[in-house]
């Protein structure tokens, strides 16, 4: 019996341990929340509201913007800890601040701001939750935490030190302790304690975070009116890319293929009027016409491969990342979990996006090596592209990144860079994508 008793106790130990740590990670991350809720609450929400009352006088044409940028980068903070610990992507409400650059001792443009700021309705969203966030976020955020430390008191300190607590250790923060019988009773209340607040820290925070997600999300006029300038923006981008790209097209044909075939036409003219006379001549020059023609079609393959790869076409996405990885001067290893082909023009996007950040690692990495991931997951094709190089790369106007994350923007995709100094860089890059 004493052979099968031991690995369920192992086993029961190893699934406490991690159980364990998630309580005491979200207890942690809960008395994070509740500082937050207090110093957004007490100094935040005082100076707005304070700033909106001085508002007539003047006062708070002030101090109400800068009040109303820091409750903004105090909700900002809200949804990157969101994005961080539960994967909850918040997207920003707020409208664009168009115009020139706040002053914050310049009145007029304080006056402007205040002017914007207070037709926001995302600035008074982020004040109710900032009211709403100082009970909630305390309460939810203190309570495992003092669950754990109120019980692990009637664990260890009361049952063991009851003895030297008198006169006043029947006034414990547990169960009143009188002797040995109600030292073992604190003992069973505090190991219950100590496992509720390790239970309930999860559901606290999830809940908490629920309730920020419900404040601080865009509304659906909102979420409407961004689209709106989104789609404007996109628009405009891939007006402007596919003008570039007829351009380099018309570029290469007139510099390339064009002049070949101009000068395969002169050649044979000219083999034409001395065909009769010089017949040596105009075999050369035939030669050479046929040497014309054969670059003048590789020039087109090309300018017809950067257009659309024939290796996308035949082989889909996977087998075109593999190709494109073999042709570079340093290994790529490449994994493709993809449940099939997606769409040709998201296919494509893909496979360009990959092929311009590659071809960034080559010239700018120093690297040694490099690797290409493919995935789908939530109806998005995910590219991650990474290399073991210098690091320290930014995305920066005019840019190779930049321009790739414009290229990006029309099919709502999204770049995101991780590169420390050092090392490594991954470029994360995602399209939607519906089979």
């Amino acid at each position: 019996m004493g052979s099968t008793r031991l690995p369920q106790w192992s086993w029961s130990r190893a699934e406490l341990w991690p159980w364990a740590r998630t309580g005491l990670v979200a207890a942690r991350r809960g008395l994070a929340v509740a500082l937050l809720s207090q110093l957004g609450a007490v100094p935040l929400l005082a100076l707005s509201l304070v700033s909106l009352a001085v508002l007539p006088v003047g006062i708070g044409v002030i101090t109400l913007p800068i009040a109303l940028f820091a409750v903004r980068g105090l909700a900002d903070l809200h949804r990157r800890f969101l994005r961080e610990w539960w994967g909850v992507r918040i997207p920003s409400p707020y409208r664009p601040q168009e115009g020139d650059d706040f002053e914050p001792l310049d009145v007029p443009s304080s006056v402007r701001y205040c002017r914007r700021l207070l037709a926001d309705p995302a600035s008074w969203r982020d004040l109710l939750w900032l009211l709403i966030d100082a009970p909630v976020g305390l309460v939810f955020g203190v309570l495992p935490g003092c669950l754990i430390v109120y019980g692990l008191h009637g664990m260890v300190a009361t049952p063991l030190f009851w003895p030297f607590m008198e006169p006043w250790y029947g006034y414990g923060l547990t169960w009143p302790v009188h002797g040995p019988g109600t030292a073992a009773l604190a003992l069973v209340q505090g190991t219950g304690l100590v496992l509720l607040g390790l239970w309930c820290g999860e559901p606290l925070l999830r809940a908490h975070t629920t309730l920020t997600r419900t404040l601080l999300s865009p509304t659906a006029t909102a979420h409407l009116s961004q689209r709106v300038v989104e789609l404007t923006e996109t628009r405009s981008v891939a007006v402007d890319a596919q003008a570039a790209e007829l351009r380099r097209i018309e570029r290469d044909l007139h510099d390339g293929a064009q002049a070949r075939l101009v000068a395969i036409g002169l050649k044979l003219g000219l083999a034409e009027q001395v065909f009769a006379r010089d017949p040596a001549a105009a075999h050369r020059l035939v030669v050479d016409a046929r040497e014309a023609s054969a670059l003048a079609l590789a020039e087109l393959r090309n300018l017809v491969r950067g257009i659309h790869p024939p290796v996308l076409a035949e082989r889909g996405l996977d087998g075109a990342v593999q190709a494109l990885a073999l042709d570079l001067p340093l290994p790529v290893r490449v994994d493709v979990d993809l449940p099939a082909r997606p769409q040709a023009p998201v296919e494509s996007a893909g496979y360009f996006a990959v092929a311009e950040a590659l071809t960034n690692v080559v010239k700018h990495s120093g690297a040694a090596s490099a690797w290409v991931r493919l995935d789908h997951a939530d109806g998005r094709l995910r590219l991650v592209v990474g290399d073991d190089g210098s690091g320290g790369a930014t995305i920066q106007e005019g840019g190779g990144l930049h321009g790739l994350r414009r290229r990006l923007t029309p099919f709502d995709g999204t770049l995101e860079l991780d590169s420390p100094v050092g090392g490594p860089t991954t470029v994360t890059m995602e399209l939607p994508c519906a089979w």
